[in-house]
């Protein structure tokens, strides 16, 4: 299975009473399908998947799969802090009809190398779907080591990783070490032309919610061949990247969605509003791609 182009790490909007308000989100979609995207990745860690109830989480990707249409990528997020609970997660998105599934490291357990290259296997041998791995280690405390990637590079169904890391050598070493073996997919959203150059040719990405016409003009420039553009449409999108990345990212996004005329409501407790100089600073950022041409 090839990974390519723009694929939305997608929000999940809320009403005022902090329900999934599925108007709200149809809207989203639409949008986000006229910008350009690829395909769709719900429940991942941008559409606050660990704040959902498991039949909150289903009737999201069940939502996602009637609305995309045939070519469109479908990966679902299906993690959770513990083996058996993955394992639930996945069949249950595969009864929906995915066959892909987004998986970082059990969040809040911090498992060694040996202990994750047993989940995954575990995971792969309870669920026929494809996985993509995930990499945050600023956020799940753990990174999937070369010891690990080593030791599922070869398995067939473990098709990419979205690196998160923030450091380029990471994805130079995954695209040269595992060129053919393993997908390297972007997920450093404010160095994405350079993952690009190394060799991604698909970007799991949390701003395209707010961004979508600008990262997938950025995706698109690209692969025309116009590196300086590329380089420019990089620059202005660098400065809201950045601002995303340092802190509130998910309430940011969905505060990026509002400046564009689409309300997806507030994020979940324990997760806050933005503060007044917040907003100031993220919407003083974004008003290039606001207007972007």
């Amino acid at each position: 299975m090839k990974l390519s182009g723009v694929l939305p790490a997608l929000v999940t909007p809320f009403d005022q009473q902090g329900n999934i308000d599925f108007k709200a989100f149809e809207k989203h979609l639409t949008n986000l399908r006229a910008a350009g995207v690829s395909g769709w990745v719900p429940c991942g860690s941008s559409g606050e998947y660990n704040l959902m109830s498991d039949d909150e989480r289903d009737e999201v990707l069940k939502f996602v799969k009637a609305f995309a249409k045939p070519g469109e990528t479908l990966i679902a997020g299906t993690n959770a802090p513990h083996t058996k609970g993955v394992i639930a997660n996945t069949k249950r998105a595969k009864q929906i009809g995915y066959d892909t599934v987004l998986l970082a490291t059990p969040f809040y357990t911090k498992p060694s190398q040996t202990e994750l290259i047993k989940h995954f296997n575990t995971v792969l041998d309870a669920v026929d779907v494809n996985i993509v791995l995930y990499s945050y280690p600023a956020k799940d405390g753990v990174e999937l080591e070369w010891e690990l990637l080593d030791a599922l590079a070869d398995h067939p169904r473990v098709i990419g990783i979205k690196e998160s890391s923030g450091v380029l050598q990471r994805a130079i070493g995954i695209a040269t070490r595992y060129k053919d073996r393993i997908q390297l997919v972007s997920g450093s959203d404010d160095i994405a032309l350079d993952f690009m150059f190394w060799g991604a040719d698909s970007w799991i990405c949390g701003p395209a919610n707010c961004m979508a016409k600008a990262v997938c003009d950025l995706d698109r420039t690209y692969r025309s061949g116009d590196m300086t553009k590329a380089r420019s449409q990089m620059a202005t999108l660098y400065a809201a990247m950045n601002i995303l990345e340092s802190g509130k990212f998910v309430q940011k996004l969905k505060y990026g969605c509002e400046l564009l005329g689409t309300s997806v409501g507030e994020c979940r407790a324990p997760l806050g509003p933005l503060t007044d100089d917040e907003k100031s600073a993220f919407r003083a950022a974004m008003e290039p791609i606001i207007n972007w041409k």
